[in-house]
């Protein structure tokens, strides 16, 4: 969005947008863009593209200094909190602004109840917002922080059970278009420090079908068809992504992920393809794991190991 991720001067959105790499997405990755100016400049560039911003929403004066959810948890540990306003202010900020310029809004890692409210009511006025979640944003609480493991620390941090309850049930009512897994790998010697000195972030890749299937699918809170759409079509649909995320059919890209939904495995991050072993899931046993993937018709992965291109 901005040049150098900096927040201040608009990137060449036009340029980017009708270059060959014909660049339709476009956000400051980790880094929230304050400047409303410069969010509304952006959202109009984005929409003569039919382009898609997405905004880490984190108010910074709300989030300075913070290092956990802020809240009776916070309280207990002594921690720096991050409100949930941080995050809500800067989300219905945005979505005003996607309404104004008619422009695609993308909201990346929902955490808060408040936030899935406010998606809510901009759906229904029209707004054009899709929004996704993280499998550790519906599967996690901020009490897991107790024992100061910075496996747990991730921006938006970890929230209570009701923002997790009403994440779960955003994701199944729709409200929240897909799962996104936020992927952040870290090597062990910046995650294994103090708490406040780790950096934000851990693994979700490998992990993502199976804790959705654990935590969602089996209790009955999401559905098969639900699941697959929110894994697959939704984001492909919600990044202009023509080629995944389509109906399986002759002529079409060959871009698949195979299955077993009833494969239980246990979480051993030394066994993980990361190079990094920042899991929060480590030791959990998950149902539902990848066998296959392929992308333009040629295997990624085989059997569940890396198929190092080979068809």
């Amino acid at each position: 969005i901005s040049v150098g991720l900096q927040g201040e001067q608009l990137a060449e959105l036009g340029e980017m947008a009708t270059s060959s790499a014909r660049v339709n997405f476009f956000s400051d990755d980790g880094k929230c863009v304050q400047s409303a100016g410069l969010m509304r400049r952006a959202l109009e560039y984005a929409r003569a593209f039919d382009a898609v911003v997405a905004n880490h929403a984190e108010e910074g004066a709300l989030a300075s200094g913070g290092q956990m959810n802020e809240g009776e948890v916070s309280s207990i540990l002594g921690i720096a909190g991050i409100p949930a306003e941080a995050e809500e202010v800067i989300v219905a900020r945005d979505l005003a602004l996607a309404k104004l310029t008619g422009a695609r809004l993308h909201v990346p890692h929902v955490s808060t109840a408040g936030t899935v409210e406010l998606i809510r009511a901009a759906k229904a006025r029209g707004v054009r917002v899709t929004a996704e979640a993280t499998p550790h944003h519906l599967a996690l609480t901020d009490d897991l922080v107790s024992g100061y493991d910075p496996v747990y620390k991730v921006a938006p941090p970890l929230r209570t059970r009701d923002d997790v309850d009403a994440v779960r049930k955003g994701l199944a009512d729709g409200t929240i278009d897909c799962v996104a897994t936020d992927h952040a790998p870290h090597p062990p010697e910046d995650k294994e420090r103090e708490f406040d000195l780790a950096p934000c972030g851990m693994l979700n890749l490998e992990t993502a079908l199976g804790v959705v299937v654990t935590e969602l699918v089996d209790p009955g809170l999401l559905g098969w068809l639900r699941l697959i759409e929110a894994m697959s079509t939704a984001p492909a649909r919600a990044r202009g992504l023509d080629g995944h995320g389509g109906p399986i059919a002759p002529g079409a890209p060959a871009n698949l992920a195979v299955f077993d939904p009833t494969a239980a495995w246990i979480v051993e991050p030394e066994k993980l393809a990361s190079k990094s072993k920042n899991t929060p899931f480590a030791g959990r046993t998950l149902k539902g794991k990848v066998v296959h993937t392929m992308l333009r018709g040629r295997f990624t992965v085989r059997e569940g190991s890396d198929a190092d291109g080979q068809g």
